[in-house]
């Protein structure tokens, strides 16, 4: 009986060799700096090999599957890994039907829901048979008719199926389910002043002009008129402009033809239109706004609360059912900790027949619900889109239904799951995760957080710095083994953080202020909040008290324009402010194509830099052939990808090395030409602090890099891909990108925890950079957890007390000093212990 995983000499991509054993059936942190190793060893090392060896004994292993660097590992569990990726971006999935909890309240309303009677307005019980129900399963589900006891009025039994926003049978017919209704905002599609040609169409590329100027010209041809391109769109003709926007087979274009058969082919002029192009993607999008594009097509489209359901999504029928009080539309609204009391409520108030009716939800719904309000969620609504959640709530949402499936025996492989979280709601995390534990699992988490690590049974700490300086163990067992381990990174941090802390003398700002008047946005509640500007300001509060709401949803989405704006009364202070940064955890670009250098402009730079190269010049080679996004230089097998992707049919799509050029994306006469030693290639496979040596002579991009050093992204590499960042990374990327263009304008920058997925030490070279930034006379207000950073701020503003319905109050502004006394703030009590 294997014990423990023991992992043998590791090589992958930065790792020394490493040989270490992973204690079973505990609950293990891997720590370390950003880039020293960690998701290497437990992803791409660990992770991997658990999945290739699940593979080859299913029989289906493949010269695909490659194995990771490593000599042996013995000892291995089935494995998930439980990422901070919201992989369901339809607009339909929300927490209820992630987390099935919504069909469980399905069941029960459909069972022992009440309705009022359209005759006489007596309640009609759904008399269902007991010893006859067909549990869960909606396909059997039994129809039939219930007779009002009153007025004998004969009613349609309803069915699980009638509390569904996605079937016919319960959905809202004007929204079809979606609780929104869509505009499109035409006026904005067109510039009026420029012709076809100049981009009359404002998000059409020029290849895309092209295309469909032949088209439309060729349907002129054919109708008999000549459709002029370049022609400004104001002296269209009814019939053009109809042809433009709707097409051929329009209804407003057809009726000056009436006698015309709309042309077959796009040669012959089929052309769909503009308008009707973009409704037929939106609609194939199910309503997502954001992927309703061609282009950037999905920003002219608006949603407003659909006026029939009220947001509800479900019809009149479904929502007058009542079970204690509550419809399940109510419910649905309501945030989780109020449905797990309705929940507790209605158990203690069945009666016998109901019991028995509902005895194959009652047990699991409220164990289901009590789970996500462990993690820290009890802040969310039913109704609420997965698409809207943030990488941590996505994780931690996986994580509470990972537990109810009652799995044992299994590998747990956690990244960053305290991501996000104020300190309050670590401690309910922990709890989960020791759970999951004591079910006979090991508990891998990829961790920063002190207090996680205290948690732990076993700590492994990786460095002792990132990149080609990481990659070794400096340390292993419990937090207080770590401090007496003197190469031991993490343990070094930990033994300063105990000393007493010199407290820093706090900026007044230079005189004027950014205040908000009586916010009341979404949860807030009528709260005027005040910011000097000129500070470093931090917004606190735990999950889902208001913090994103006031400071993204309300401050930055109006820019720096207009102090009038919905959600508050007014912004003052406006016009001290010259310009407006804001660096969220919103994705950077799902592009596959898109990886660091492209994304901050050094790849442009790197390009020119190997055209000008002596053997370039020889070969005729230009900027365009090193480039993987163009035809000429790159390798055509994998379209300067570097990997192919295979379809794995009923399993995820796998990327595997490219065959042909083997994952160096180019041409060989492109890799023959070198700077400093290094090809194209080779430069894209650097870590950026590997490649400051480099590129020390180059001072355009030499800043670039230490600026990206600066904000603890020097271990990722150039050709890295910008769909593998998470959330913090994306953002401190897109904070790299806007100090590169140094500007002498008071600017107010907006982060959203900066701090997420940086090791103490890296948070703590990341807090002097935003020090300089604010020294430079600007302004910086973060939304942060991190009590490092509220600690070394001039200002704080606390939201609370709790998350949802119950947060959005104005706890406590001050100093960090002022708020730690305030007893009824939750970030006071970590920030006392941060401050003594």
């Amino acid at each position: 009986m294997f014990e423990s995983i023991r992992i043998k000499g590791a090589r992958e991509h930065n790792l020394k060799n490493i040989t270490l054993e992973i204690p079973k059936h505990k609950l293990v942190v891997l720590t370390g700096p950003s880039g020293s190793g960690k998701s290497t060893l437990a992803m791409e090392t660990l992770q991997k090999e658990c999945q290739r060896q699940y593979m080859e004994s299913m029989g289906m292993i493949t010269d695909s599957f490659t194995k990771p660097k490593v000599d042996s590992i013995t000892g291995l569990s089935p494995s998930i890994s439980v990422g901070q990726h919201v992989t369901n971006r339809n607009p339909r999935s929300t927490v209820g039907t992630l987390t099935d909890i919504h069909s469980f309240l399905r069941y029960v309303y459909s069972r022992i829901g009440k309705r009022p009677c359209p005759t006489c307005g007596e309640m009609v019980e759904q008399a269902a048979e007991i010893g006859v129900d067909q549990g869960m399963n909606e396909e059997e589900e039994r129809e039939g008719t219930v007779s009002c006891p009153s007025c004998r009025t004969s009613l349609p039994k309803l069915t699980m199926r009638h509390f569904s926003f996605n079937t016919p049978e319960g959905a809202c017919a004007h929204c079809t389910g979606l609780g929104e209704v869509a505009s499109l905002n035409a006026e904005a599609v067109f510039d009026q002043d420029k012709s076809f040609r100049e981009g009359g169409v404002v998000f059409l590329n020029e290849g895309l002009i092209e295309y469909y100027g032949n088209v439309l010209a060729a349907a002129g041809t054919y109708y008999g008129f000549e459709f002029d391109l370049d022609l400004p769109l104001e002296k269209y003709t009814v019939a053009a402009r109809d042809m433009l926007y709707y097409g051929a087979e329009s209804e407003e274009f057809s009726r000056h033809y009436p006698d015309v058969q709309p042309p077959k082919t796009v040669s012959k002029g089929k052309f769909e239109g503009i308008l009707t192009g973009m409704w037929r993607r939106f609609k194939e999008k199910d309503g997502d706004a954001a992927g309703a594009s061609y282009g950037h097509s999905g920003t002219f489209f608006t949603q407003q609360t659909c006026k029939t359901c009220q947001g509800k999504r479900l019809n009149e029928e479904s929502r007058s059912v009542q079970v204690y009080g509550a419809s399940i539309a109510d419910l649905s609204s309501w945030s989780l900790s109020d449905v797990h009391e309705w929940m507790t409520k209605l158990a203690s108030q069945l009666n016998e027949q109901e019991r028995m009716l509902l005895q194959p939800v009652m047990e699991d719904l409220p164990s289901r619900i009590e789970r996500i309000v462990n993690v820290g969620l009890s802040y969310l609504s039913l109704d609420r889109q997965t698409i809207t959640l943030s990488g941590g709530e996505a994780q931690r949402l996986r994580l509470a239904t990972l537990l109810g499936s009652g799995l044992t025996g299994v590998l747990y492989v956690l990244d960053e799951p305290s991501r996000g979280l104020h300190p309050k709601d670590t401690e309910g995390l922990i709890l989960v995760l020791k759970q999951l534990r004591d079910l006979g699992n090991t508990v891998l988490v990829i961790e920063h957080d002190p207090e996680m690590m205290r948690a732990a049974d076993h700590v492994i700490d990786m460095g002792p710095e990132a990149g080609s300086r990481g990659g070794m163990i400096v340390g292993e067992g419990t937090l207080e083994e770590l401090k007496a381990t003197p190469a031991s990174v993490t343990g070094a941090y930990l033994r300063e953080e105990e000393q007493s802390v010199t407290p820093r003398k706090r900026r007044k700002g230079n005189g004027q202020a950014l205040t908000i008047r009586n916010a009341h946005l979404r949860n807030l509640r009528n709260i005027d909040v005040s910011f000097p500007l000129g500070a470093l300001s931090s917004v606190t509060g735990v999950s889902g008290s208001g913090k994103s709401t006031l400071m993204f949803d309300l401050l930055a989405e109006g820019g720096i324009e207009h102090a009038k704006r919905p959600g508050c009364d007014r912004i003052e202070g406006l016009e001290h402010i010259e310009e407006l940064i804001l660096a969220d955890q919103s994705p950077i670009g799902r592009m596959q194509r898109s990886n660091v250098a492209t994304y901050t402009d050094v790849f442009t730079q790197l390009r020119n830099l190997f055209a000008g190269q002596p053997e370039a010049k020889k070969q005729k080679l230009t900027s365009k052939h090193f480039s993987f996004n163009t035809a000429g230089g790159r390798c055509e097998n994998c379209q300067g990808l570097g990997v192919v992707t295979l379809d794995m049919n009923f399993l995820p799509d796998m990327e595997v090395t490219c065959t042909v050029c083997h994952g160096r994306r180019f041409k060989e006469e492109v890799l023959a030409v070198t700077y400093q030693g290094y090809s194209i290639s080779d430069l894209l496979d650097l870590s950026i602090e590997e490649s400051l040596e480099v590129f020390a002579l180059e001072k355009k991009m030499a800043s670039m890099i230490e600026l990206l050093c600066e904000v603890g992204l020097g271990y990722l590499n150039w050709g890295q891909s910008v769909r593998t960042l998470s959330g913090g990374e994306g953002q401190r990327l897109k904070l790299a990108k806007e100090l590169s263009k140094r500007t002498k304008k008071h600017t107010l920058y907006l982060l959203d925890e900066p701090s997420t997925g940086l090791h103490p030490k890296d948070a703590a070279r990341l807090l002097v950079l935003l020090q300089k930034l604010v020294d430079a006379d600007n302004t910086v207000i973060l939304v942060e957890h991190n009590m490092d950073l509220v600690r070394e701020s001039d200002w704080v503003v606390d939201l609370g007390p709790e998350g949802g319905e119950a947060g959005g109050q104005l706890i406590a502004m001050g100093t960090p000093e002022q708020v730690a006394e305030r007893q009824e703030s939750h970030t006071g009590r970590f920030l006392k212990a941060a401050l003594s």
